[in-house]
Order: structure tokens, then sequence, then C-alpha cells
């Protein structure tokens, strides 16, 4: 039986999300002192790789450990090797048992407080000691998860944080997982009576341009051993901190005891939250005794409807939205598992310039960062719980502890990130092993309703796929659900729809190159809600989906055995440095307006050898009309176009002129001798040539091109630039078949934090001040350290002058 304190069941009952936190003041003997309600633990961790015996204990000696902040992935640090045991499914990373340990002080003035550790996750089978003892066992690397530190304490004395992790036991996952402590710890300390941690949750009603009702419930904790009379204040405040409501109310709670309060407050003229305007709105809660302040958090959160119906599909603020959606897995690529919230945002940012309105996190709960750039920049989002129930797809994974804990799991990310404004639709499986059994139906009933017992705003779906001629087996499971989730079987919705007209459908997985198809049964259906690609980005582990290759290689798809030196995956619409691939484009342009004409090369076949494709591939093809070898030889240049008709011109002649319309799927494929120069494709509108667009040929490799997505970022140790290098010839062109090796060096306030490209089967380290470009490009984040100042950095490439940047850091 594992170990669980009290506190832990608590968590479960209990409800928040982003708890913003401010500090409060409290009085010990005649003193007034401030306390910071929730301060982050990230810094001045020690780290050991391996297991150790007595690293729990306060003595033990870790002078000769490893120091570092967090977050840290300590999978990514190591050498990718086809011996290592995540073996294809995790990327042939290491993985195996780790300790990290942290002293700090706990001040006199805490004595009568409440004080907790909180982690955002850790991957995985944590077990988390303070001053030698046990507080528990968590085994899920994606759900948060707190502890009671107040009893163990040794106050103005020095106290020891340790956490083992065991990441061990191989296989556990289908992906890339990553080890550590990858995500955020906070300390947080509340006066006894207090906000439970999660204790706040936020629903919107009768949502108008006019008028919104907001509800606030606010789960107040007394741990005092007598009965408490205190004021729970909410105030609404806008983006500007302005007031728009306000309401407080008396409550009285009896000793060792935790109460509800419910409070309803009308806001006039509210901003809506949607994709496109993600307005949003902080709930700022006050516990008042005897006139004083006792806890003040604000909670962020936005103010919009939802709905579905076979009817009118997803309804958000009462206007049917067409999901344009994207998979993606939790890494960050080069960075691993690490979830810095730089890195977090940036994934949003790539995701909507990309055109996605949607995202599913697949297959575990996101970090908190994440969500909070989906709120902040416009992203709706599928929140996934598992991606397995019972019965195990890996012998390690989660099937190990799924009776135990799925319920206290499903409810923790539940409680943790209800309040987002971004999230609406809960997932609670995907392409479980059992899901053809009854017993599929009676878990979806259970996960269900431990959800709605929390959250009865949202909708519940889950992931159901067979490649068969079994689909009709679902229909029990699929009514258990209130949105179902169809991976790769979008095809059959339209009879699903005369026998039960009433259910609602979203394809929760697609191939890549099935867009237009997906696209067009989205737009002429109300009944599907939308259409979710694996992946929008690439990943890393599940080696070699999307893979293509040449005749003469071993054929097969990714589960068939072993294609190392492939240790991710290449099917997203982004690649793991940022880039856009042209599948991206044409995506976007099927479902939004801002980009109407778009010009990529498929590759030539290098003959007599033959591109062969796999499941999840597209045809490799590219940016670039630089192809030596391949002069006079016919390549196939691809036009995506909104525009009725397109134009092409090599060298200023034209090629030929072919329609774009929805008949041609708005794409034309122009069959050209090659020849070195420049490629343009035009727009033709009533006869008329529009906009234009290019490619041309690059030269020798001539500079090193820099540019980064901040020149200024905190001075936190945690804040990140991310540095896009590319090689071009004298006149800015990318040089696609530079592929050496580039040298950095980093001077001043930063560090190097990771280091990649965006080839797949490239085995170096991420971790280092090296790595080879790769079509011309590659990828190097650099991490502030925690002082103000400017970091500088300089690339070398072999013949060419080197380039540097400067980058400021900010306190």
């Amino acid at each position: 039986m594992m170990k669980r304190n009290t506190l832990h069941w608590f968590l479960i009952l209990a409800s928040l999300t982003l708890s913003i936190v401010t500090s409060y003041t409290q009085v010990h003997g005649q003193k007034q002192f401030s306390i910071e309600r929730k301060q982050l633990f990230d810094y001045d961790w020690n780290f050991f790789l391996g297991d150790t015996s007595s690293a729990q204990l306060n003595d033990f000696n870790d002078v000769a450990w490893r120091s570092l902040d967090l977050p840290h992935d300590w999978s990514i640090e190591g050498k990718i090797l086809p011996k290592n045991v995540t073996g294809c499914a995790g990327g042939y990373f290491p993985a195996g048992i780790g300790w990290y340990r942290k002293t700090f002080k706990a001040p006199v003035e805490w004595k009568n407080q409440k004080v907790s550790v909180y982690f955002e996750g850790i991957y995985m089978n944590s077990e988390v000691f303070i001053n030698g003892k046990s507080l528990g066992v968590h085994p899920y690397g994606y759900t948060s998860f707190c502890y009671d530190l107040t009893p163990y304490l040794n106050f103005d004395k020095e106290n020891v944080i340790a956490v083992r992790v065991d990441n061990s036991q191989q296989l556990n996952s289908r992906w890339y997982s990553g080890s550590g402590i990858y995500r955020h710890v906070w300390l947080i300390t509340t006066n006894p009576v207090h906000v439970a941690q999660w204790g706040v949750g936020i629903t919107t009603s009768e949502v108008s341009t006019k008028k919104a009702k907001v509800q606030i419930k606010t789960l107040v904790k007394n741990e005092n051993s007598s009965s408490q009379s205190v004021i729970v204040k909410a105030l609404l405040l806008d983006k500007n901190g302005k007031n728009v409501g306000n309401n407080q109310v008396k409550l009285d709670i009896a000793a060792n005891s935790q109460k509800e309060n419910i409070q309803t407050i009308t806001v006039s003229n509210p901003l809506l939250w949607s994709p496109e305007s993600p307005n949003l709105y902080n709930a700022q809660i006050q516990i008042l005794k005897e006139k004083q302040v006792v806890d003040n958090i604000k909670t962020q959160f936005g103010i919009r409807s939802i709905s579905f119906s076979a009817e009118n599909g997803f309804q958000l603020n009462g206007k049917t939205i067409k999901l344009n959606g994207g998979c993606v897995h939790h890494d960050n690529g080069c960075l691993g598992a690490a979830a810095y919230d730089r890195a977090e945002e940036r994934k949003i940012e790539l995701l909507k310039a990309a055109g996605f309105n949607a995202v599913r996190t697949s297959h575990n709960p996101p970090s908190e960062a994440f969500l909070d750039a989906c709120d902040k920049l416009g992203i709706l989002v599928i929140d996934e719980s598992f991606d397995g129930w019972k019965e195990a797809k890996n012998k390690f994974d989660y099937s190990l502890y799924f009776d135990q804990w799925s319920t206290s799991d499903v409810e923790a990310m539940v409680l943790r990130d209800r309040n987002h404004p971004s999230i609406f639709m809960w997932s609670i499986g995907n392409e479980v092993y059992e899901r053809k059994k009854p017993e599929a139906v009676e878990i979806t009933k259970r996960l269900s309703a431990a959800i709605k017992k929390i959250d009865t705003s949202r909708s519940v779906t889950s992931a159901m796929t067979t490649w068969d001629n079994d689909w009709a087996v679902f229909d029990p499971l699929m009514a258990a659900h209130d949105v179902c989730g169809y991976n790769y079987q979008l095809h059959r919705a339209a009879d699903d729809h005369k026998l039960v007209p009433s259910r609602i459908i979203v394809q929760t997985e697609s191939y890549p190159r099935d867009a237009f198809a997906n696209w067009q049964l989205v737009q002429n259906n109300n009944y599907i809600l939308g259409d979710f690609v694996w992946t929008a980005i690439d990943y890393l582990g599940e080696s070699s989906i999307g893979r293509w290759y040449y005749s003469g290689d071993i054929p097969g798809e990714h589960w068939t055995q072993d294609f190392f030196p492939w240790h991710g995956a290449y099917c997203g619409d982004i690649d793991l440095v940022g880039w856009r691939k042209p599948i991206s484009h044409y995506r976007s342009m099927l479902y939004n307006s801002n980009e109407k004409l778009y010009l990529a090369v498929r590759e030539p076949e290098p003959a007599p050898l033959e591109i062969k494709e796999t499941l999840w591939s597209v045809w490799p093809t590219w940016e670039s009309w630089t192809w030596p070898g391949f002069e006079e030889k016919n390549v196939q240049v691809e036009v995506y176009s909104k525009y009725p008709k397109v134009r092409l011109y090599l060298n200023n002649k034209l090629v030929g002129e072919q329609p774009t319309t929805l008949e041609q799927q708005f794409k034309a494929t122009f069959t050209v001798p090659y020849s070195p120069g420049l490629l343009r494709a035009v727009g033709i509108e009533n006869d008329k040539e529009q906009e234009s667009t290019i490619l041309q040929t690059a030269g020798e490799a001539a500079q090193i091109k820099l540019a980064t997505d901040r020149k200024e970022i905190k001075a936190n140790g945690q804040d990140l630039s991310f540095v896009t290098i590319e090689i071009t010839d004298k006149n800015g062109i990318v040089q696609p078949n530079a592929n050496n090796r580039l040298i950095f060096k980093i001077e001043g306030e930063g560090t190097i934090a990771a280091v990649g490209n965006a080839d797949i089967k490239d085995c170096d380290q991420y971790v280092g001040n090296a790595r080879k470009a790769w079509k011309g490009r590659a990828l190097v984040v650099v991490k502030s350290k925690r002082n103000a100042g400017t970091i500088k950095l300089t690339v070398s490439y072999l013949g060419l002058p080197d380039a540097t940047i400067d980058i400021k850091t900010i306190q």
C-alpha cells in the first residue's frame, strides 16, 4: 500500500487554478510582519543521478552533488544511445533514479502558520522527505500535488527537503517523458484560516456583451482547534486592475474543518474571452478576521459561455467555432521536458502563428504555464488525463497505479485547471486497450462522474479508434461520453450520424496528409466539432513516426521495429526548431483567411532511389529552389492558394497557369525542369495578378544570420531567449545544404540551456556548446542568470565570419 498523507487526500476535495498570490500581514506578539503566501522554490537544489542510501537525512553529506535550479530534466542531458532502456518509445534517452535535496531556513514567524510544499510535476514515482520524514509517494508524473510541512519543521533552523525520483522501471511511456522535477516547486505559507489549496472555483453564466454572472466558490479551511468567524471578500478586477464587481459575506467555520462559500457577482459590459480576443479578469479573494486580512489570493479567469450540440456544434459565446486543432506532447524539443514558462509560452505562440485555434494535451495534464499561455494568447484546450487505463500499453506504465490513483489524479487535474477559460473539454483517455470491453463503459462513467462532481460546465470526451470491423462495438462507450473522440475514423461519421443523430463528434487525431478531407467533413457537418492533427509539433520519442525513407532502407512503420538513429517524431506541422513545414501553411490556409498563397518544392527522388512514405508522413517538401545535381531534371513544385488561379514563373518566364479552387483542393502542382534562379508564384483574381511569393536559388554559404525571439529577458535564472541560426549566401538566402557543425560561445549574464536542430536522426546531445546545422538551420536556447546585464552569444561555422548577438537581462 502506498503512503499518502492526509493533506494529499484533502487536496482532492479542494479547488483552484493559477493563484497569483500576494503577501498578507500577521501579528506575532506586539510585532507585525509580512508573509509571502507563495514563494518560488526552484533555486539552489543539489542533485545526484543514481540511488543512494540515507539521502533523505539532514546530516547526509551532499557536498559533492551537482548544484542546479529547477525545472530540471536529467534525461535530456544524457547521450542518445540504442542501448538506453527507454528504447524507441522514449527516444533512446537515459532514465534511472535521481535524488534532489534543498536546504532552507524556516523563520520563527512561521511557527503559528501552515507551511506546505507544492510540486507542479515530477516524473515519476517521487517520494518526498522533510528532515528525514517521508511525506508520501506520488506515482503519476503529470499531476500536481502538495504536502504539509508544518509538523516537521525546525523553526529558525535549517531544514532539508529531499526528493527521490524513480524513472528506472522501463518501459513506462510511449513517448519521451523526461526524468526529474521538471516543473516548478512552490513553498506555500498561510494563516491557519486560509483558502484551501486549489480552493477557488469560478464559473460564468448568463453571458452576453451586456452582462455576465460570475459565480465564485471558495473553500475556506480552518486549521485551528476552535471555531472561527471570518469575512470572505471577493473583488473582480479587469486587466487594468479596475474593480468591476465585489461581494462579501460572513462565514462561520467549525474547528479543524473546511467550508465552501458561494458568491455571485454580476459584471456589466464584460469583455468576453475568445481565441481572437483573450480577455482576462482576476478574482481577488480575501479572508478577513477581526478586520485583518489573514489570506489574500488572486485567481485569473475569463468570462465566456460554451455549449455543445449536434445541431450547432461547439459554440463559444453563442457563435459556432470550427476547431482547427493539433495534438501536442509535453516536451519542449531540445529542452526536453523542462517546463520553463517561456518555453511553454513560445509553444503556444508557434501554434497560433500556424493557424491553430485549439490544442489537445496528449496524453496528460500539461504544465500550469502552458495553460496560462493558452489563456493569455487565445488557444482552446482539450485537457487530457491519461494515455491508458487498467490494461498496460507498456509493462511499467500507469496501469500499475490506475485502480488506486485514477480518481484522485483526474480530480487533481480538474481542481487545478478548472478556472482556465481556454479549457473547453476534459478528456479521460486515449485509445485505452480495454475500449472494446464492457468495463470501459463503467470506468468512463466513474471518471466522468468524478469530473462532473467538480465541474459541470464542460463536456467529457476520450479518444477512441479501431482499424478493424468492430466499430459498432463502441456505441455503448460513446454513449457514456458527452462528445465522442474519433482517432483517424472521421470517415465513419456520416454513417454514424444516420444511426445516432444526437452524437457529437470531434476527431481527436488525424493523419497529416488527410487535411483537406477532414477540413471538408468539419465544414459540412455541424455535428463534427473539428479535427486535431497528429501532431501540431514534432516531439521526442515515439521514434520514427512520420518517417520517410529511400528504397533500399528498411521498410516499416514506427511500431514494427527500431529505426535508430531516429529518436523522435517527424509528423508535426512545426519542426523541433519552430519552422513551419509546408503542410502547416496548407492546413492554416484551409481554416483561416490570413494566408492566401504559398510556394514549396517536393524533394526530388535521387534516381535510381525512390522516396517511400509511412502512414503519418507527408512527402518531404521544402521552401527551397536549391537542388544541385538535378539540373534539367523534372521537379514537382506545389502552390497552395486561396485565389481562383495561380501562375508560376521561372526566371521571369511563364511556366503555366492552373486553377486552385475547392475542386483542386486549393492546390496546384507544376512539373518544372530544374534550373537555378528565381521561382515565382502569383495569385490570380479576375484575371489580374495579385500577390506573389518567391523561392530563389542559394549561392555558397557566406554568412551566419542570428535572430532571437526576444532581445530582452528577465534576470531570474529561468527566462529564455530562443536564437535561430541560419547559414545563408551573401544575399541572405538560406543555404539548405549547409550542414556543418556550429560552435557556440556565451559570455555575460546567461548560459546555454540547450542546442538543437530539426533533424530527428542527429544524435548529438541537446546540452552542449556545438550542434550541426540541418537544412541550413539550428537553434540555441539561452537562459538568463540572476543578475541584470548583457549576454553575448557568438556563433562560429567553418570558413565563415563569426556572428554575435547581444541579449539584455533585466531585473
